[in-house]
């Protein structure tokens, strides 16, 4: 007769054994939702307090990696931005793609070339293009094509009256002013450490649209301006202005 005790299931009436903790939840099972109380608890203010940290903590992350405001602070870019104007700069536009084309309107940090400020332009030259001013009807010309940029000029305004003739470095960007009688650009820097040309590292991002006053809220109007312009080639022209430059 087989005397060995049998293993019985354990009868679910009786208590729990004390020695067994197999069941217990321990301190890492315990919900760390807890924590969340004991945290705002020690705030002024409780959750609402901590409800505005993050949201600060959201905007902060936000304004540095992806994008932040602007405000226009002069006329060079009427008639499609006022001063006062905010507009909302795209910091990773360039980040994985291309960099800056032809017609962008783009914030850069203007340090050692344009003034110790952030500036806003369109760009009308990138790295290795050829631009002229001006063919026989006083428009601009990129790699031999005459570009039209009625749609976006300040009425009124001619493309330029300084005259140049110059080649964007690899790695540089020509930029211009909407409003080209009341802008100063790459134009008045010819001459200057640099030639007028904004390096695209200080870029800092792409002007997507007007985000203050609501009235004028909207996204900027692309345009197809240079969309004929053929691609540039390192030139061997220097930049030569050949007339007087304007603030």
């Amino acid at each position: 007769m087989d005397t060995e005790a049998q293993p019985t299931e354990r009868d679910r009436s009786l208590p729990p054994d004390p020695e067994d903790s197999s069941g217990a939840p321990g301190p890492e099972g315990r919900s760390r939702s807890a924590l969340v109380p004991r945290f705002t608890d020690a705030l002024p203010g409780g959750r609402v307090t901590l409800t505005l940290l993050l949201c600060l903590l959201f905007l902060l992350a936000l304004n540095t990696f992806v994008a932040r405001p602007f405000e226009i602070p002069s006329g060079s870019m009427e008639k499609g931005l006022r001063v006062g104007d905010r507009v909302l700069v795209n910091k990773l536009a360039y980040t994985f793609g291309d960099g800056p084309a032809r017609g962008d309107v783009i914030v850069f940090d203007g340090t050692g070339y344009f003034g110790d400020a952030d500036y806003i332009k369109r760009v009308v030259g990138v790295g290795g293009d050829h631009v002229v001013c001006c063919d026989a009807e006083g428009r601009i010309r990129v790699n031999g094509r005459s570009v039209d940029e009625s749609g976006f000029l300040f009425p009124g305004d001619s493309p330029s009256t300084v005259r140049f003739d110059v080649a964007v470095p690899e790695g540089r960007l020509f930029v211009l002013g909407d409003h080209r009688g009341s802008s100063s650009d790459s134009r008045d820097r010819l001459g200057s450490p640099g030639g007028g040309m904004v390096p695209v590292e200080k870029v800092v991002g792409r002007a997507e649209g007007v985000v203050w006053p609501f009235g004028r809220a909207g996204r900027l109007e692309s345009t197809d301006a240079y969309a004929r312009v053929p691609a540039g080639e390192a030139s061997a022209h220097a930049a030569a202005p050949t007339g007087g430059g304007h603030g």
